[in-house]
């Protein structure tokens, strides 16, 4: 049997021991167990914390850069419109269904295998395999988790599905909470100041409002304003009025500079975020792996969806087999062939890769 092959048939049946155990975002002990077992048997020792679980290659070099190879093992709840059994990984006409075979399941065996085959020989740089947990929901014991332990990294590959194309810049995300204020008076007389009002006003402000800088790959930042609270009787003028707005954020700004622009163009609105740790990213053409991609034939592009790219302040590309259009749908599936190639392709674009140290 082909090596290729070997590492493919170890990576589909991995795949399938995934989809049988349920590993919605913070519940994925079972999953790590199962891909610390995967990494011993490859005769690694796998490292934990909480439920991310990671290897390294061979010992650090401190002279060495050092590239990380990470994708995650949790999933989303399961939609009740599925016609299958999301933990029953089926395969028909070349498809394999299950929950997480999508989104992130064929990344992480993907990867794993082309970790444990890239490190059977001598590279130019430090290689670390990394599963993480809680993903989907940018937990505080995700990979920020397992980031603290590791050694410093100069680059890293996300495994996403993008069709195996390589996402050069990711939005970020920016959670607002915001209130105008009012004065409280009786609904039946002229009195008080309508703070729904005041936020209507806001509203229809944000609804066209536009930062200057465009970025190359994601275009425009995005304002969305996504729910609304005011007043606490019908009688009564409210006196503030709450509304959330959700922002899609670019390379040309940090959260931090979003939310000082906002704050500074809307002084009358209470502007509070709830986390600015979800930044966007970006990574020159010019970069090594990108040009590897590209002698590959795969196209640079720009990715709105967020992943733990958003969590890494170092350079990084996100690259996996899978469609994202299929991620958190119901019978979400991997199409077999799509593993086999990314094998191939991570194993191609990483063998004998040099990057700068940071």
């Amino acid at each position: 049997m082909d090596l290729k092959d070997e590492l493919y048939y170890s990576a589909t049946d991995l795949l399938r021991r995934l989809i049988q155990t349920p590993s919605v975002s913070r519940e994925e002990h079972e999953a790590a167990q199962i891909i610390g077992e995967a990494l011993h048997k490859n005769g690694f020792e796998p490292h934990r914390a909480g439920n991310n679980v990671w290897v390294l290659a061979h010992e650090i070099d401190n002279d060495k850069p050092t590239i990380l190879l990470n994708s995650h093992i949790d999933t989303v709840k399961p939609t009740e419109s599925w016609t299958r059994n999301p933990f029953n990984p089926i395969e028909e006409e070349n498809r394999l269904y299950g929950l997480g075979s999508n989104d992130a399941g064929a990344s992480v065996v993907a990867l794993l295998s082309a970790f444990v085959h890239l490190a059977k020989t001598p590279q130019p740089c430090n290689l670390i395999f990394l599963a993480s947990a809680e993903e989907e929901v940018s937990g505080a014991n995700g990979i920020g988790k397992a980031l603290e332990q590791l050694p410093p990294i100069d680059f890293a590959i996300v495994g996403e599905p993008t069709g195996m194309h390589p996402a050069v810049c990711e939005k970020g995300l920016l959670v607002l909470d915001c209130a105008t204020h009012g004065k409280a008076g009786h609904a039946a007389r002229e009195e008080g100041i309508n703070a729904l009002y005041k936020a209507t006003e806001v509203i229809e402000k944000l609804r066209k409002y536009e930062f200057p800088l465009v970025s190359e790959w994601l275009g425009k930042v995005k304002l969305t304003v996504t729910q609304i609270q005011a007043g606490t009787q019908h009688n009564i003028v409210p006196d503030r009025c709450s509304f959330v707005v959700d922002v899609r954020t670019t390379d040309r700004y940090s959260n931090t500079q979003i939310v000082k622009i906002l704050q500074s163009d809307f002084p009358d609105v209470e502007i509070t975020p709830r986390s600015l740790r979800l930044n966007s990213s970006s990574l020159s053409v010019q970069h090594p792996f990108v040009k590897r991609c590209l002698l590959a034939g795969r196209q640079p592009f720009g990715s709105p969806t967020l992943s733990d790219q958003a969590l890494m302040p170092f350079p990084s590309v996100k690259i996996g087999p899978g469609q994202s259009s299929r991620s958190h749908t119901a019978d979400e599936y991997i199409v077999t062939d799509e593993i086999r190639e990314a094998i191939e392709l991570y194993i191609c674009l990483l063998d004998q890769l040099h990057v700068e140290k940071n």
